[in-house]
């Protein structure tokens, strides 16, 4: 194969599941429905954690990152796979695939830091309850939460910039419906072993330290949880962390499940089934997990539902 800069190139192909078209009608139904419920359910919280003054509290703040995170999550990926499910010709152009892989990497890495922190609040919550306030104040809360964008979106530069300058061969023929690393690498005319390397390193680093992070702070809590004497004090501390472990469950399981497993026959096509998992299901089941198991927020939103009809009376 002849290599070619990069400048040259116009577009790429992604392949998708255009070897089963049986698949695409029913799979861009699926998406447009997943993608409407996502839109709807984290503008949603986003709206309620920002109008309800109730919910001005640092948990609330965290998720308003989690839905916004979300939100950016899925519409960089979604509508071009929309598009390309209707389409003969499934392409993305260079710049498109650049800005796709760049988000992919940014949002995800941040996601996996965020929910780190939302753990650490939710241990000084049920932990130090005394010094809650005192704690989590407004600054260290920002800090927090800028810090998990900005390590997320350093990383991507890093990762992107290392992918982006490989050189290409062939008729850049993505087999993805994506743009993505383990993807891109394949299309490289040198020997990636370094990258390779280099990506499974940074996936231990964001995906096993803060997972870590993340049980050491659910044992504290849990070791404190069991000293309350009510079985009602157990219940309401236990359900204010329900959601976030579920959270963490899905992103984590999916995500190490796509990056850290070895390579096998059936690799190519789990590795789709498990980013559709990690960038659309898990975004669209986030609002209503948190909605359907926290009595705060679905109060929060028909005291918004409320006001709304108040206002049109």
């Amino acid at each position: 194969m002849n290599q070619v800069n990069e400048s040259t190139i116009e577009e790429f192909i992604l392949l998708g599941f255009s070897h089963q078209p049986w698949l695409e009608f029913p799979l861009f139904v699926v998406f447009l429905i997943s993608y409407i419920i996502t839109i709807f359910g984290n503008l949603t919280i986003i709206l309620v954690s920002c109008l309800d003054s109730k919910l001005y509290t640092p948990m609330y703040f965290f998720l308003t990152n989690l839905s916004l995170l979300d939100l950016c999550y899925t519409t960089c990926t979604v509508p071009q796979m929309l598009v390309n499910l209707c389409s003969i010709r499934k392409v993305i152009s260079y710049s498109g695939c650049v800005v796709q892989l760049f988000m992919f990497l940014a949002l995800g890495a941040t996601e996996c830091v965020l929910l780190a922190v939302m753990s650490f609040d939710r241990f000084v919550a049920i932990c130090r309850p005394l010094h809650y306030s005192v704690i989590m104040h407004q600054r260290l809360c920002l800090q927090l939460a800028a810090a998990s964008w900005i390590i997320g979106f350093s990383n991507s530069v890093w990762l992107s910039t290392l992918t982006l300058q490989l050189p290409l061969c062939g008729h850049y023929i993505i087999d993805h419906f994506l743009c993505e690393v383990p993807a891109l690498l394949k299309l490289s005319c040198v020997d990636t072993t370094v990258n390779e390397a280099e990506l499974f390193f940074v996936s231990v680093l964001f995906h096993i330290i803060p997972l870590t992070l993340i049980l050491i702070s659910y044992a504290f809590i849990a070791q404190t949880v069991l000293r309350i004497q009510s079985a009602e004090g157990r219940q309401k501390a236990f359900g204010t962390c329900g959601s976030h472990l579920t959270v963490v469950s899905l992103f984590y399981g999916t995500a190490i499940s796509m990056y850290l497993q070895p390579p096998s026959s059936n690799s190519k096509d789990r590795g789709k089934m498990v980013s559709l998992f990690y960038g659309i299901i898990a975004p669209m089941l986030n609002p209503l997990i948190y909605t359907l198991r926290n009595k705060e927020v679905k109060e929060a939103f028909k005291r918004l539902i409320a006001r709304v009809l108040l206002i049109k009376k």
